[in-house]
């Protein structure tokens, strides 16, 4: 139990810790590499022709675009 404590007193300050960084820095956490956008890719596919859930997916978003109150 007294492991267990501790280890979740851990956590709780590495997650205050993160919570100080980000109301200082108002910076979002982001991977060390950069992601897919660093490698010269638009999307995570690449491909040319996307598959008929991608369109589905893509349609319904220009949709809810469309009707978006501005």
């Amino acid at each position: 139990m007294q492991t267990f404590l501790l280890v979740l007193a851990l956590f709780l300050i590495v997650v205050l810790i993160m919570a100080v960084g980000y109301i200082v820095q108002r910076k979002t956490i982001s991977g060390s590499c950069g992601g897919i956008s660093s490698l010269g890719m638009e999307k995570a596919c690449d491909c040319d022709d996307p598959c008929d859930k991608k369109k589905a997916r893509m349609a319904k978003e220009q949709q809810w675009k469309e009707n978006q109150i501005h």
